[in-house]
């Protein structure tokens, strides 16, 4: 996306302050209020609820407009009413054109998730295969994140199993070092890869400069799309190596040539009649969308993705398409074409949007035949049976949550269920965790991390419980409010005393409404003859085969391991860390100087001054700073 040119400007529309006492306006007088400033120019609008929540981001060619529209409540839907009436201010960003108004808008929408829009979850980067071009013997590599100067991508590919694959066939073809120039420099004899045929070794010279360039134009060929001119001069040049009798190089092109078939059939979809595109087909069913994309570049396809868009029941499936499409290409650059199986909302004026962000013209079409239509119809059919195996999951995963709500007497089918545990050794790095579950399996976003700060005895799980619950708890309120992201049940890794810890601390801080259970484990500590203790309930075990069991385990299973895990780290961490890290004016490089000449730490700290100060790099200053760390009484005589 473009960045705002020095022209445009930021408002912040907020009602005029009234005499006291002040009476803040919301809903639609809110939105009449601020239609007072809205300019007629094109741009992005942001609605903000009472707490600075933003609400819903929108576009439009004339602000003012469009904004207006808000107030004639009565002509929108029941969705948008609710929106209206919790908004009590508005922002607007003010854009040359309403393309650069749409690309802004999808931007805002993936910071912001505002709650009312169509919102894609897609944090995933992804990776790209990246030749190196400032090496003598340049290197093939797979690569994510930023790019690097002096570097040509292929991509982007679906996931790391799809440039992988993709990575070792073009190494079987082409023999080109996936190696670092470290690596390549370090080397006295040949690795492994070139044993296996996938490395023409030029770390000890078994290629020439010469031949080495070759492969890599070769490799640079192919993965644009020239496979056939390539053949045939491959061809060519297999026949005339034969004629000489060169049967060892003849024997290594045909393997080449044999490599193209490997790599040309290795994908769903391979499309002689589209050489870059992606193909985006969209299902919906039961109130839900699949959007299943695949990645074809130079005639291959990089691999596939299925998207889940979260929006409400009624969008229809052009807006929906419409939408992901700015979000999807939000981060990364759309291909030329773009196959849909459906028209989209808006398509002028988004393929305008991906031009601009492309820096190129982006083609958006709905094929009604040949290739191009079979390929859009394979993808709308990936789209729909993922969309029906997720629709099949979250049925069962929906009754779970209904026996959950059965076993343990609960209002209401729970949507966020929070388990927590500890994990420490004898006090050491300790750590609590928090899991989340819902409709949709764990939420793995929503997982939290408290590194206990104390004081807490070692071993004291029931104080490590007290302060995950009051920094969980005891912030994000106000006069009373139920925070949205509240759980609907506490699942609590412990026996009868974790239980009551959670209650008292919960008690203590106000809180009420969130049912607590406590999962112990039973005799001999054996899965399946768990105890259970909840405030309603005296304790009780479930049948050993019981469903609502296995999950309630596997909630309790999963936060053991997000806390051994991440206690694991905390731990290595902290053994890295060394007692000279906390001595004013020492770096790495005095660090290591000292370690190589003292030995460890802890005689650094025993060393005398004399001792210091002969010490290779640390200077008189420095040696007195060291030791008056360590002695603070000597320090204290100095002064």
């Amino acid at each position: 996306m473009t960045d705002p040119t020095p022209t445009e400007t930021e408002t912040s529309m907020t009602p005029e302050e009234a005499p006291v006492p002040v009476v803040r306006k919301q809903g639609v007088e809110a939105i009449r209020d601020a239609l007072k400033t809205i300019p007629y120019s094109p741009g992005v609008y942001r609605m903000l609820s009472e707490k600075g929540e933003v609400l819903y981001v929108g576009k439009a060619l004339s602000l003012k407009k469009r904004v207006s529209s808000y107030t004639r409540i009565a002509q929108l839907p029941e969705r948008l009413r609710r929106m209206v009436s919790m908004t009590v201010s508005m922002e607007i960003v003010i854009t040359r054109t309403e393309a650069d108004a749409l690309l802004l808008e999808a931007n805002y929408i993936k910071r912001m998730k505002p709650r009312f829009n169509i919102l894609l979850r897609d944090d995933k980067s992804y990776p790209w295969l990246m030749l190196t071009e400032n090496h003598e013997f340049p290197q093939l590599t797979k690569q994510r994140g930023k790019p690097v100067k002096g570097a040509t991508y292929w991509g982007p590919f679906a996931s790391a199993w799809a440039v992988n694959q993709t990575l070792n066939l073009v190494q079987k073809t082409f023999l080109l070092r996936s190696c670092s120039d470290a690596v390549l420099k370090s080397r006295t004899r040949p690795c492994l890869l070139f044993q296996i045929k996938r490395c023409s070794a030029p770390c000890v010279d078994r290629i020439s400069k010469e031949n080495y360039s070759e492969l890599v134009v070769q490799a640079r060929q192919f993965l644009s799309g020239k496979n056939t001119e390539l053949q045939q001069e491959l061809a060519v040049e297999m026949e005339r190596a034969s004629a000489a009798m060169e049967y060892e190089r003849a024997a290594a092109i045909r393997d080449r040539i044999r490599g193209f078939s490997s790599i040309q059939n290795s994908g769903t979809i391979n499309p002689t009649s589209i050489q870059d595109a992606d193909i985006v087909a969209i299902w919906q069913d039961a109130g839900q969308t699949c959007i299943q994309v695949f990645f074809i570049r130079g005639s291959r396809n990089n691999g596939n993705r299925a998207f889940y868009p979260v929006h409400a029941e009624e969008e229809t499936p052009a807006d929906v398409l419409s939408a992901f499409l700015l979000q999807f290409y939000d981060n990364k650059p759309p291909p030329p074409v773009i196959l849909v199986n459906q028209e989209i909302s808006e398509q002028k004026l988004v393929e305008e949007a991906l031009s601009i962000k492309r820096e190129q013209k982006v083609e958006i079409a709905c094929p009604q035949r040949g290739e191009k239509k079979s390929v859009v119809d394979h993808a709308a059919l990936n789209a729909r049976e993922a969309l029906e195996r997720k629709l099949a999951e979250n049925t069962g995963q929906r009754k779970l949550l209904e026996g959950v709500a059965k076993v343990f007497n609960l209002p209401e089918t729970p949507q966020r269920i929070e388990t927590y545990d500890n994990s420490h050794i004898m006090g050491q790095a300790p750590y609590g965790v928090m899991v989340v579950g819902g409709p949709e399996g764990f939420e793995k976003r929503s997982y939290r991390k408290y590194a206990i700060k104390g004081p807490v005895t070692p071993g004291d799980d029931f104080g490590m419980m007290r302060e995950v619950m009051e920094r969980r708890f005891g912030k994000n309120r106000e006069d009373g409010d139920r925070p949205e992201d509240w759980p609907d049940l506490l699942l609590i890794d412990g026996g009868l005393g974790q239980f009551n810890a959670v209650r008292n601390v919960l008690a203590d801080l106000g809180v009420t409404g969130i049912p607590i259970v406590a999962i112990a484990k039973g005799p001999d500590r054996d899965a399946g003859r768990e105890w259970f203790f909840t405030e309603t309930q005296s304790p009780f075990q479930l049948p050993p085969r019981d469903p609502v069991l296995y999950y309630l385990q596997r909630l309790r299973d999963e936060a053991h391991r997000f806390a051994i895990t991440t206690h694991r780290a905390g731990r290595s961490k902290g053994l890295r860390k060394s007692e000279l890290d906390d001595v004013p004016g020492i770096g790495g490089a005095r660090k290591k100087a000292l370690l190589n000449h003292f030995g460890s730490a802890k005689t650094v700290r025993q060393a005398s001054l004399e001792e210091l100060e002969t010490a290779p790099g640390i200077s008189s200053g420095t040696a007195r700073a060291i030791y008056g760390h360590f002695h603070p009484e000597w320090l204290r005589t100095q002064s």
